[in-house]
Formats: structure tokens, sequence, C-alpha cells
């Protein structure tokens, strides 16, 4: 947004006409709106972690919904599909984090692949 910002001065500046500094001014209001939104969601993320860290986790690796997503429309991330570091990647410190004996994921389940 930064950059269509300065784009619309320099074309206000460049053409003198007004048109571009009202969606200027219509961009910044914009932009405006969405850090609040961001700043909100950061804070509801910040109570949820310091609440409930354990229900965070879940969320942040994608086993049950943020709180306010639609549960009803909720996928759970595909984690049977990550790749093993030790395995596939050769990385030999990970051995300690080898995934590839886990039983299929819980997006598995509920969709019926297994």
């Amino acid at each position: 947004m930064g950059n269509a910002a300065m784009a619309l001065r320099a074309a206000h500046v460049r053409t003198g006409a007004d048109r571009y500094s009202g969606i200027a001014a219509e961009l910044k209001a914009l932009v405006e709106r969405v850090r609040e939104l961001e700043d909100e969601a950061r804070s509801s993320m910040h109570e949820l972690h310091s609440t409930d860290p354990e229900r965070f986790v879940r969320c942040r690796d994608g086993h049950e919904p943020w709180p306010g997503e639609i549960p009803a429309g909720f996928i759970p991330r595909h984690t049977c599909k990550d790749e093993c570091l030790y395995h596939d990647r050769q990385v030999l410190d990970a051995i300690m984090q080898c995934t590839c004996g886990r039983p299929p994921c819980r997006a598995c389940e509920i969709g019926g692949k297994l």
C-alpha cells in the first residue's frame, strides 16, 4: 500500500489532478483501518497465548480453528504430508524429530483418506 500511496502522490505532483490526492486520502484511511484490525488480531492472539497456551499451540499448528474462525469450515492442516527432516532432508541432527512413524493426521481421518 505504501507503493500505491507514493504512486498517487507522484501522479498528483506530475499532473496536478486532484482526483489522485482524493484517492490517496481514501487509501490512507483504508491503511489506518487495516492497522486497527491487525492490532485487534494481534491482541487477541496475545490474550489466547497468555490465557490458554496449549490451545494457542493447537491453533498455531493447524489442529483446531483460531477463536473467531467459523468452526464449520475449518479443515485441519495435513501434518502427515510434512517432510521428515531426518529421512527426507538428511538433516542428521534431526533424528529426534523424525515424523515418519506417525499415524495419518486428523485432516486425513476427517477426509476419509486412510
